[in-house]
């Protein structure tokens, strides 16, 4: 069985204080990243919060890029979840990257979706 998504999860550090606290260029690069990585943006959502940080979430067909900066800390969580086989989340990081600046990164990819459920064990808390 193919997965439903992708979703990668990233960690930027030592990255510009500057760039992390700007909501607009963070907008911008967002938007450009989804359609680099091929993606149909629907919705785009961003705040700044004072004295430091930006929010944001690039609503996508596909489903989703977020972000969230602490400039204070040079540091930002990024998010790109895409479904189907058509968008390439590694272009909108690698994109991401780039144009943050990102000296120092750590990334993971999620398969969601994957797999046949057999049993399901656990509890919602």
């Amino acid at each position: 069985m193919n997965p439903f998504g992708r979703h990668i999860l990233a960690e930027f550090y030592q990255c510009s204080p500057q760039i992390l606290n700007d909501a607009e260029k963070i907008e911008q690069i967002m938007v450009e990243a989804a359609l680099r990585a091929g993606a149909e943006v629907r919705e785009v959502v961003f705040h700044r919060f004072a004295p430091w940080g930006v929010s944001g979430v690039v609503i996508i067909s596909e489903s989703h890029l977020a972000i969230h900066t602490f400039p204070e800390f040079g540091y930002a969580s990024v998010d790109i979840y895409t479904c189907g086989n058509k968008i390439n989340p590694y272009a909108a990081y690698q994109y991401l990257a780039d144009q943050i600046q990102v000296p120092c990164t750590l990334v993971k990819e999620l398969r969601r979706g994957f797999g046949e459920i057999t049993e399901v064990t656990g509890e919602w808390v």
